[in-house]
């Protein structure tokens, strides 16, 4: 279960000084820790990156114009200092043209997916949720790794719109956006 670790405004060193079996963030100005990813999880990050990275990074037979990142820090500070930690993020290159040399990026990326877990739903459908909507992300996915359901939304006027819903098991050959230029065949993110 994810906990908080104090309700003292957290600080970048409280981050800096979790314990390294945790994943930590700051959300809302509290130090929160989570276990790291088990391994439906850690499976349904690494072939969700792998089915999106060749069109849309490497551009093979796709458009390029993509960089995305494993669990990277993202900064943001509209609300005081935030500090999330996404499964999955991307920009359009134009946007990061170059890897910040820090641990920390601080460029609203235009699109996150969140892996859920029992001990992580509830802080990324609400908090994290939230956050992205108020840092302008533009497109937000949940994969849940059991049951294999992918759910996609676009900010629109600051608020999320259902953008689609796909189950692995019945739709196999879906387009959802932002990556909506080639079909994705979500059948690969099951296959062990």
């Amino acid at each position: 279960m994810a906990r908080l670790a104090s309700k003292m405004r957290a600080t970048y060193d409280d981050v800096v000084n979790a314990p390294d079996h945790l994943v930590a963030e700051i959300l809302a100005g509290e130090l929160v820790l989570t276990p790291r990813p088990a391994p439906p999880q850690a499976l349904a990050e690494a072939r969700l990156y792998q089915l999106l990275a060749a069109p849309f990074v490497d551009a093979v037979a796709g458009p390029g114009g993509w960089v995305m990142l494993q669990e990277v820090e993202l900064h943001f500070s509209t609300g005081g200092l935030e500090v999330l930690v996404p499964d999955v993020v991307g920009w359009l290159r134009a946007r990061l043209p170059e890897l910040p040399k820090t641990a920390a990026i601080t460029v609203t990326p235009d699109w996150v997916c969140e892996v859920l877990s029992p001990r992580t739903e509830k802080i990324d459908r609400a908090r994290k949720m939230e956050i992205y909507a108020r840092e302008g992300v533009g497109h937000l996915w949940f994969l849940e790794p059991v049951t294999w359901r992918l759910e996609a939304y676009s900010l629109s006027g600051g608020v999320w719109q259902a953008a689609g819903v796909w189950d692995a098991a019945a739709d196999r050959a879906i387009r959802a956006v932002p990556f909506d230029a080639v079909a994705l065949d979500l059948g690969n993110l099951s296959r062990w």
